[in-house]
Order: structure tokens, then C-alpha cells, then sequence
């Protein structure tokens, strides 16, 4: 009995990040679904809801913008962005919107995968460089399809290469951003450290996003759309991690009791280190 309820805690204490938000909204139910299967069903249940959340309100928005139905909306903020111009809040916005472009992306995409790797946390470095690589690909794609003209309201704060809709910058932020604050809370130990972490990716985002409305780049629209597919890629991609971790924790369950020694601990004969938290 003692083996078994170890090995049901296991789940919960190698992967705190995720069970920590599922417990807090699905207390009731997860107190009576403890197993190893269930655990896996949640995780992968959880990102399909949050995918096809994200899915559906993209859908919901290219369709509103094909027939012309945002435009009122649209170009309607852009002129009160147009009014509020203010010479200071434009070059925070330029630096601000930096923060997006492809350069600055790959570099913290790079710097975050090798320090990943470095640790020993492999399955997290391919995470990151799979969701990045792929999301980029996928942003080419939509804009390939819906070929929106860029807004001409007021004069750009910056340059732009490609079409309007959806916003790269936008997509890339919640994706990259999104996915290495969604990595480096796995390695917090106390919930309020996650939290922090969640809350400054997620204003940071939200005025990467902004940024292009203000430097009159992007229309609204174009905004919204990109953080919905990338939140919606991301949490695909990170459900699948939480879950192909526990398969893996499942199959050698030595390597849980092996994983990152603390600094100084001398490692045995034949000692595996596995991805930590």
C-alpha cells in the first residue's frame, strides 16, 4: 500500500505546474480520479479544450474579418489610437514592439533552449525550438491565406514586410513567451513564483499586441487572432509534454528518484538524470 500511494503522488510532485492549475479549478473531481491514466487523460484533455478554444476563436474572428464585419470595430480604435499619439508612449512602443520581431525572438528562443539543454532538461529545449518552429511556419501559412492589406489610417511607426492578419508579432509573442514562462514555472517550487512568472508573460504579450495597434501596423483584429492561435498552439504543444513526460515517468519510474541531484551530490555508478521540474 505504501509503494502504491507513492507512486500515485508521483504524477502530482514531478509535474506541480500543471497539477497545480488543474487541483484549483477541478478540486472536487481530481480528488476522485488519482490514477496514472486519468492524470494523462486530464493533461491531454486540457490542452485539446484549450487548442480548440483558441482554434475556434480564430475561426470565429478570420470569418468576421472575411466578410468585413470587424472593419467598423477596427478602424474605429485606430482612429482613437490616431488622436492619442503621444511622442513618448511611440518610442516606448518601438521598443516594445522589438520585443516581437523575428531577431529578438530567435535569440530568446536560443538562449532558452541551450540553457534547457545545458540542465538537462531536453524534452523542454525541444518543446520550445518544435512550438517556435512550427508556429512560424503556421503564421506564414495564414497569412499566405487571407492576404489582408495592412491598415492606412495614420502613417507606421515602423516597418513591415507581410501581410496584416494575422499579426505575427502577436502569434510569436504568445507562443514564445508563452512557452518559456510556461517552462520556467515547471521549475518553480512555490505557487506564487508561477504565478509572478505567468503575470509578467502575460503582460508582456498583451503589449507586444498593443504595440502594433498603436504604431498603426495592425488592426485590432489581426491582434486578437494571433494570440488566439498561438495560446492555442502553445497549450497543444505543452499538454503534450506534461503528458509524454508522465508516459515516460511511468516507464522508468528509477529515474524519478535520479532527476537533477543538487549541486554538490556526487552521482553514483550508472545514475540517470532525468528532466526536472
Amino acid at each position: 500500500m505504501p509503494l502504491r500511494a507513492e507512486r500515485r503522488s508521483r504524477p502530482r510532485e514531478r509535474f506541480g505546474f500543471f497539477w497545480d492549475l488543474l487541483f484549483r479549478a477541478l478540486r472536487g473531481s481530481l480528488s476522485r480520479v488519482q490514477s496514472f491514466y486519468a492524470a494523462v487523460g486530464i493533461f491531454i484533455t486540457a490542452g485539446a479544450v484549450l487548442a480548440v478554444a483558441g482554434t475556434w476563436a480564430f475561426a470565429e474572428l478570420a470569418t468576421h474579418v472575411r466578410r468585413g464585419a470587424t472593419q467598423q470595430f477596427d478602424d474605429t480604435i485606430l482612429r482613437w489610437m490616431a488622436a492619442h499619439q503621444i511622442p513618448w508612449l511611440r518610442v516606448a512602443m518601438l521598443q516594445v514592439t522589438a520585443l516581437g520581431t523575428g531577431v529578438v525572438v530567435m535569440m530568446v528562443v536560443a538562449v532558452a533552449a541551450l540553457f534547457l539543454w545545458l540542465t538537462r532538461h531536453r524534452h523542454s529545449a525541444a518543446l520550445l525550438l518544435v512550438t517556435t518552429s512550427v508556429g512560424i511556419v503556421i503564421n506564414s501559412l495564414l497569412k499566405d491565406a487571407f492576404h489582408r492589406a495592412r491598415p492606412s489610417i495614420f502613417a507606421w511607426g515602423t516597418e513591415v514586410f507581410s501581410s496584416s492578419f494575422p499579426s505575427g508579432h502577436a502569434m510569436s509573442a504568445a507562443i514564445v513567451y508563452g512557452t518559456v514562462a510556461y517552462l520556467a514555472a515547471r521549475m518553480q517550487r512555490t505557487h506564487w513564483a508561477r504565478v509572478a512568472t505567468a503575470s509578467v508573460a502575460a503582460v508582456l504579450i498583451a503589449l507586444i499586441a498593443f504595440s502594433r495597434i498603436y504604431l498603426g501596423v495592425h488592426y485590432p483584429s489581426d491582434t486578437l487572432a494571433g494570440m488566439a492561435i498561438g495560446f492555442a498552439w502553445a497549450a497543444f504543444c505543452m499538454a503534450t509534454l506534461e503528458a509524454t513526460q508522465l508516459i515516460a515517468a511511468r516507464r522508468a519510474p528509477q529515474a524519478l528518484a535520479n532527476e537533477q541531484p543538487a549541486e554538490g551530490e556526487a552521482q553514483g555508478p550508472g545514475t540517470r538524470r532525468q528532466e526536472g521540474r
